[in-house]
């Protein structure tokens, strides 16, 4: 490792059975997701571990606001997530939350090739929670986490996020725009409500389009 001395800092005030712990998991992700991460990860995830593990101790439970669109959104490294807080409370004999899973998945797709960083991603990650909270507001409703329109929704938004930044979809006319507004009035006046609130707080803005196929999506979800 290029990083030797933060490796040191962290050996010195860790205990060897976290470090190995950490190494299992790394490994164990590398082998489920086929690709080797960042050499980072054997700093930045030894070290939350360890502390992960020093809060259990301490009956200290941090709960993940993300974690339903973790889920969703990163659904291999969530499954890693959970193998791994499985693995350490077998081993430590102990009883770390659910919530601890989204976490360290949060870190293993940073540290995959190409990655968002991982300031970016829970960013991000919050503008969707945010969008879905006031979709769900707007129409008075409630969410079950398994319901597939719940799913491609998020999936959705989280596309659409990427080609605000990326590039613009051109694949609705207008005639097919104008027909959507028409023929779906309460969920479109609701994709306006999300529009409107991500322009003001976010500084983001989503095009007529996008607004047709969100509208779409919100339709499923009323349904």
């Amino acid at each position: 490792m290029e990083d030797k001395e933060k490796l040191q800092q962290l050996l010195s005030r860790i205990s060897g059975e976290h470090l190995l712990i950490s190494e299992k998991i790394i490994s164990y992700a590398e082998k489920q997701l086929g690709t080797k991460l960042n050499d980072h990860i054997h700093i930045i995830l030894t070290d939350h571990i360890s502390f992960t593990i020093e809060r259990e101790l301490e009956g200290i439970h941090l709960r993940n606001k993300l974690l339903n669109e973790i889920k969703i959104l990163y659904r291999p490294e969530f499954e890693i997530g959970l193998w791994a807080v499985n693995y350490i409370n077998d081993k430590l004999h102990i009883n770390i939350p659910e919530d601890e899973a989204g976490f360290i998945a949060l870190h293993i797709h940073t540290m995959k090739p190409k990655s968002k960083n991982l300031k970016e991603t829970i960013y991000q990650t919050t503008i969707i929670k945010d969008m879905v909270e006031i979709i769900k507001n707007h129409l008075s409703i409630r969410v079950e986490e398994d319901d597939l329109a719940y799913h491609r929704l998020v999936t959705h938004l989280r596309y659409a996020l990427t080609r605000v930044k990326e590039y613009e979809i051109h694949t609705l006319d207008d005639e097919m725009i104008v027909m959507i507004k028409n023929k779906l009035p309460i969920s479109y006046q609701c994709a306006l409500a999300l529009a409107k609130e991500v322009a003001d707080k976010y500084n983001i803005h989503l095009s007529e389009e996008e607004l047709a196929y969100i509208t779409l999506h919100i339709e499923r979800l009323r349904k």
